[in-house]
Parts: C-alpha cells; structure tokens; sequence
C-alpha cells in the first residue's frame, strides 16, 4: 500500500513530464532492489531507465509504436498512470525447470495519447528478479505495426553474449534464418553483427556486477518475432522487424489486428547469475494453456534416434526396428523416425513399426517438412503440412496410426505470416494428439506453456552441427557452456546431446562425462539422444543404468557456480533425488569445489566422471563437500 502512495503522490510531476523533459517517477519491486524510472524526454518520447540497487542497469531506453497510420513515438502526453495491481499465479509445465511455478508481480499501467487523439498503453510488470512491459492498442478498428521504439540503453564497454541473426535464404538449400550462429561471447559494446542483420533473443550483458538476460514472449499469431540491433550512436540495442523474405508464401511480414491489440512481452531478467539461469520470466508472462490443451495427454521423456550419427542411408525400416528395441532396453519412450520415411519405409510398413513399438511401450515420432517454397529442400513428407485441409487429414491419419507426435523442419523466418503458421501447425496438431518438434526453427517464446503439445524446438548449432564439420566439434565445449545462461534459460532445446562413444570422422574434443552432463544440464520435453546402441554397449552398467531413468520435467533447480562460456555446474531435483552436472568449456584441468549440499536429503549417491584413460567410472560417494577434478572439456554428474 504504501507503494501505491508514492506512486499517487508523484503523479503530477509524471503527467508533467512530457512537457518538462527528462523528469520521472520512480517503480519499485517489492524489496525495493529495482527501480524503474519512468518519463518523457522533451519531444514527448516515452522513455525509462533500470537501477539495480545502487547501479545502473539500463540507461535511457525509448518505448513507442509507429503504425501505419499514427505516430505513437513521439509527442505523446501521459493522461493517466494506474494504481498498481498485484498479479499473483501458479502453473503446471508439462515439462522443463520446474512443474509448478509461482511468481508474483506488479503491474503499472501508463496511458498516453498523441496530438491526433490516438490511444497508447504501456503495460510495466515489476518483481524483484526482473521487469517487462506490452504495448496496447485498446481502440482504433484495424492496426498495423510499422516499427517498434522499444530499445534498452546499454553503455559502449558493457559486455555481451550474443547470437547473430542470419541472412534469410542463405545457407543450405536456402534454409536460413534458423537460430543456428554461434555465439559471439564476452564481446564489448558496440558490435556489428558478421551477419549484418542484427541478433537473436535472448540476449545476455553484463553491467558493472550485474547480469541482464533480455528476451521476448507470448508472440502471438497476429505478431511477429523481433530481434535486437546496436546503434552505437544512441548506445541502444534496439527492437526490430523481420527481414522481407520471412514470410509464409502471399503472407505478411509486419503485425496487423485489431483493436484491442497486444503486443509482444519485452522482458528483462536481471540479478546475478543464479537469478538469470533459474528465471522463470519466459513463462511467467507467456499466454495460460489453451483451454483445449489436455495437459495429461503428453509425456515427456527420452527418444531412440538413427539419423544424428547414421544420416539418411540409415533412415530404413531395419534401423528403425533396431532403434525401437534400443529404446525399449532403455526405457525410453519414444523412437524418432527422419526424413524420407515415407519414400524408405512407407505408409504400410511404418504401421507395423508403429505396431511393434507399442508392443514394447514405445512411441513412435515422425518427421515433416513444413516447407512450401519458401527454400529449396527436398527431402520428405513435403508441403502437406501449408494447406489447412492436408493438414488436418495427415494429422489424422498419423492420429489413426498410433504415431505420438511430428518433427517439423525447415521454416522460413518470423515474419507475421509464418508466426502465424507456427501457431496453426501447434493448435491443429493439438487436436489430434500428436506432440511437436520444430526444427530448423525459430526460438519458441514461451509457446511451450500456451500449448503443452509443443515438447521441444531446435533454434540452436546442436549435436547435428558436431557430426558435420570439425569446426563445429571444436566450439562445442564453450558454445554448450553458454546455452544455460541464453539460449535454454526460458525455452526447451532440442540440442540432441550425448555421444559417449564417438562421431564417425570427427575428433570429439569434449570427455565422455562432459557428454553424460548433457541431458541433464540441458532441457526439453523429449531429449533426442545421439548416442546408437553400439556406443551404449560400450558403457558401465552404472551409466546405462543412470540413462535408464532421465527427468524431462524437474520440480526444482540450483546454480552453484559457473560463468558463460566457460563452465557451469547446475543442480536439479526429481522428487527426493538431486543430479548435479558440471562441463568444463575451457581447455584446462579446473578443480569445482561442491561445497554446500545441504539442500540433498539423502545420504549417499554416486560421481560420474572421466577416469585417468578417458573413460567413464562411478564412484560412491557421501553427502559432504566435495571436489570434483575434471580435466580439459570434461564434465561430471552427481546423483544422490
């Protein structure tokens, strides 16, 4: 209450602002640890700034929309300021960090209008652990969005982990954009993108002894993805619009609706880096399940998967049998079957190997290309997906067939139209039941907690990328090192880790532990792991055993030390067991101090780590500080 007081009590000098330059009032979060100043500079731009406790966070960053008919960017006039409102909620996930999450905010409404009447509302959400803020368009009929003001004042010298945004319809066959670049990491501000077009959320900075994670959510079907470019001059990493060619074919680019209209969630995770990697923003502010979601009808879990290691000769109804008993000895639930199935295998024996797999409480998952002509990939089912009818009846023949759920690849950008297709692809194969999987894809934006049915999307350099060029073998232990603290923070991966055993012509530079790390460090609804059996069987009975029983959906997470890039150790909880992993991105022998399990209940457990001939080994151990010695690359993984 006594918030709300101050707030009222400072709102003439707010509604003055506008008029008087860079004046402003101030929004707390509930300990007071955040401060977001609010105001209009002296062209009526709505603008704030973010202090975290007695450092500055975000310098002037502008808000504003340019439609297509109204300037709200400038010489706006704040009407009103709303009374805070509490938004308390708690949520189920079918899978990731946590299955039940909680979070509280508060949210503060700005009303402005421009000289021509036109109505703008600016929504802010404040916590103790991060803050974000929509646009609305409450009045008006139809809307376009032309271009977004909303940028994030970030100083010359702050540093930066960012993936760059690829140049649409380059690349294989075409394919890009895919959020597949790696990492520019610890880069000082300004940077040029190498691609020319700017980077990807989410985006990391460090500021003085401060983290800031900057990422969006709940983009809806009628929106487009955005994505981020530093202008140097301004000091501002700046919201911006898809490329022209990111677009479903005859479809939009831009965001267009109507009113009332909502934009996208702009948020900002902020703290330490504990406060980064647990942050749970992403979901927080995503769109509620779908009423029709049936949260119980997906289960997450493990697959069986050929094509990592073997590639196309091997997409066959042999292999695929092979792998579905590979599963079934693992006691994981799924078995994915790629790209030109329905050419290698066909319709009729792909229904005895969905009728095979059942017999052994094994699911069967199938790939699909989404696209039409937006590239030039050949490989298939292609283009039975774009049309609406087609859609739906091959839904509803795999429905028939028993087939769990689809991989769908090959997208075309984040253009408005294909947003929307994205959104129709999740909805229609909602109602038949059928799990998705996008791959060659965009970054899911919280879509995973709006439709449930959504387990998993690439939108990284993964496993595939290792098997394909020696180059890509060589970044892996930095570039996984860095996923925890971006890329995976708020949305499932589909990275496809594991090779415990080797990559045929690649020189695996991680250990056999930093690799056994992965499925648990990483998260995603079904964990498509690389590993063939032949690799398997060379493993202790410990390890597969460990394998025989991975979580895809935690109930709690703890980060005990890392820094992006360079390591990370990571602890999760599944009912009363703890997995603790750690990787080595670096190429030095590091000592990891595991000092405070007080949080585990049991008493004993076993290390995984990298024996003295490179092998993996489990040791017993008990619950007391510890220190885990892991050599170059290495990793290792604690269960207790």
């Amino acid at each position: 209450m006594m918030k709300k007081i101050f707030l009222w009590a400072l709102l003439p000098l707010l509604l003055g602002a506008c008029s008087t330059g860079k004046k402003a009032v101030s929004i707390n979060s509930g300990n007071g640890k955040i401060r977001v100043n609010l105001g209009c500079d002296n062209i009526g731009q709505p603008y704030f700034t973010i202090q975290c406790g007695d450092a500055s966070l975000l310098d002037t960053s502008y808000l504003g929309l340019l439609l297509e008919n109204a300037d709200l960017t400038k010489g706006l006039t704040l009407n009103k300021i709303e009374p805070p409102r509490r938004v308390e909620e708690t949520y189920p996930m079918v899978h990731g960090k946590k299955a039940l999450i909680s979070y509280s905010q508060d949210e503060y409404i700005l009303r402005f209008t421009n000289p021509d009447k036109v109505q703008l509302e600016c929504h802010f959400r404040i916590n103790d652990k991060g803050v974000a803020y929509r646009y609305r368009l409450p009045e008006g009929g139809r809307v376009k969005v032309v271009k977004e003001a909303s940028s994030f004042g970030l100083r010359q010298g702050t540093r930066a982990w960012l993936q760059p945004m690829s140049k649409a319809k380059t690349g294989w066959k075409e394919t890009n954009p895919s959020y597949e670049e790696h990492y520019l990491m610890d880069v000082a501000l300004p940077v040029e993108s190498p691609k020319g077009e700017g980077f990807v959320y989410p985006a990391l900075f460090k500021i003085q002894d401060n983290w800031l994670l900057l990422s969006e959510t709940n983009v809806h079907a009628a929106y487009a993805g955005t994505r981020l470019v530093y202008d140097a001059g301004q000091q501002l990493m700046q919201v911006t619009m898809p490329q022209a060619e990111e677009v479903f074919p005859g479809g939009d680019l831009l965001p267009e609706g109507e009113t009332p209209f909502v934009t996208p969630w702009r948020l900002m995770a902020m703290g330490q880096l504990a406060d980064i990697v647990k942050s749970t923003l992403g979901t927080d502010l995503a769109a509620p399940a779908r009423a029709d979601a049936g949260l119980a009808n997906y289960k997450p879990g493990l697959a069986s998967w050929s094509w990592v290691l073997l590639k196309d000769d091997f997409t066959n109804y042999e292999t695929s049998r092979k792998f579905i008993d590979y599963a079934a000895s693992m006691n994981w639930p799924y078995c994915l079957i790629d790209a030109d199935w329905d050419l290698k295998i066909g319709f009729e024996r792909m229904q005895e190997l969905v009728d095979y797999a059942a017999a052994k409480q094994v699911k069967i998952l199938l790939w699909y290309n989404s696209s039409g002509s937006w590239n030039s990939t050949t490989y298939t089912p292609k283009s039975e997906l774009v049309n609406p009818q087609q859609r739906a009846a091959v839904f509803a023949r795999l429905q028939k067939m028993g087939v769990a759920g689809v991989k769908i690849d090959f997208f075309g950008g984040d253009g408005q139209s294909m947003i929307a297709y994205y959104h129709d692809l999740m909805a229609d194969a909602a109602k038949y039941g059928l799990m998705v999987n996008f791959h060659g894809a965009t970054l899911p934006r919280g879509w995973h907690r709006t439709y449930p049915n959504l387990m998993t999307a690439e939108a990284i350099i993964g496993q595939e990328f290792i098997t394909f060029t020696q180059k890509n073998a060589d970044l892996q232990p930095a570039h996984c090192a860095v996923i925890p603290f971006t890329r995976n923070v708020f949305d499932p991966m589909d990275f496809t880790p594991m090779v415990l055993d080797s990559i045929p012509n690649i020189h695996r530079r991680t250990t056999p532990a930093f690799e056994l790390a992965l499925p648990f460090l990483f998260t995603s609804g079904i964990q498509h792991i690389a590993e063939i059996p032949e690799g398997m069987a060379k493993m202790p009975e410990a390890v597969v055993q460990l394998l025989r029983d991975v979580p895809t959906q935690w109930e709690d997470i703890r980060f005990l030390s890392g820094y992006p890039g360079k390591d990370i150790v990571l602890a999760r909880r599944k009912g009363d067991t703890w997995y603790i992993a750690g990787i080595n991105g670096e190429g030095v022998e590091k000592t990891f101090d595991v000092v405070d399990l007080s949080f585990v209940k049991n008493a004993e457990g076993l290390l995984f780590r990298d024996d003295a001939d490179g092998k993996l080994s489990a040791l017993p151990i008990k619950r007391v500080a510890l220190r885990v010695t892991v050599p170059a690359f290495g990793g290792f993984l604690i269960k207790i």
